[in-house]
């Protein structure tokens, strides 16, 4: 855990900031200053309050800004097995709202004293995990609930409780660069595809084998992003051995053939 303060913004700011992933969660709430957030394929600047969930994978970008001569943002990195029943886990791959804009109010203010006890244990010489582990939880309870208030979740926590779902997710991450079809992601859940799909047109209203799709050409978006690879290759790593089926397949999702969106991304990104 850190903070980013008008110093540190500064510093940052000279970097190359390039769009990236981690191998780790990332929690930023932002207590006075902006961010400039390239996230879910689109960039977004924020005023604090706000907060802002980086899930493992998922690339994105921070610019952390001053606004009014100030910049107050906290930082906590960890590893999903932390706290591993995170209402957060869904946003990995399908869910487009990483970024919530906040009121400055007593449940910001309180956000804000879990920060403090947080960054206090953690800097302990012999820091307390289980401590630290039943904040993290707290602050993510708090923000469950802020998320309700403002009608960001669409009923969703309801729709987390499926462990079914949530394993089906971890394999797919697993298993998505490889030539898998639904029949496998049943077997190994021990279901037939027909019950496999309804949870599925439940949670996302999508077939098991457009969340496939979907998560092999989010894939493809982060490597033409972050890589020099052709489009033939991104296409081949991914499983399409027909440049034209990858193409057509990218073009149907998003709008844009993948030389297309490269060229926008970095339109955006530079």
């Amino acid at each position: 855990m850190f903070k980013i303060d008008l110093a540190e913004s500064q510093r940052i700011g000279h970097l190359d900031n390039e769009p990236h992933n981690h191998d780790f969660e990332e929690l930023l709430i932002g207590k006075s200053g902006q961010l400039e957030h390239f996230i879910d394929f689109k960039s977004q600047v924020m005023e604090a309050p706000f907060v802002s969930f980086i899930a493992q994978g998922k690339v994105h970008r921070v610019r952390p800004l001053a606004k009014d001569g100030k910049c107050d943002i906290w930082a906590i990195r960890f590893k999903s097995e932390f706290i591993a029943d995170t209402v957060f886990q869904l946003y990995s791959t399908y869910h487009d709202k990483a970024n919530i804009c906040l009121k400055t109010d007593e449940c910001f203010d309180r956000l804000n004293v879990i920060c403090e006890i947080i960054f206090q244990e953690y800097n302990q010489l012999n820091p307390d995990l289980s401590v630290i582990r039943q904040l993290l939880s707290s602050l993510f309870t708090i923000i469950e609930s802020e998320r309700k208030k403002l009608n960001l979740n669409n009923d969703e926590s309801k729709k987390i409780q499926s462990n079914t779902f949530k394993n089906f997710l971890k394999l797919l991450d697993e298993y998505f660069m490889e030539a898998k079809d639904v029949n496998f992601y049943a077997e190994k859940l021990f279901m037939s595809t027909r019950n496999l799909n309804l949870i599925c047109q439940d949670i996302l209203h999508q077939s098991v084998s457009e969340i496939i799709e979907t998560r092999k050409l989010t894939e493809a978006k982060n490597l033409l992003i972050t890589t020099d690879k052709t489009i033939a290759e991104i296409g081949y790593e991914l499983g399409f051995n027909e440049k034209t089926y990858f193409t057509h397949a990218f073009k149907k999702k998003s709008g844009f053939t993948p030389s297309e969106y490269r060229k926008e991304m970095a339109k955006i990104i530079s």
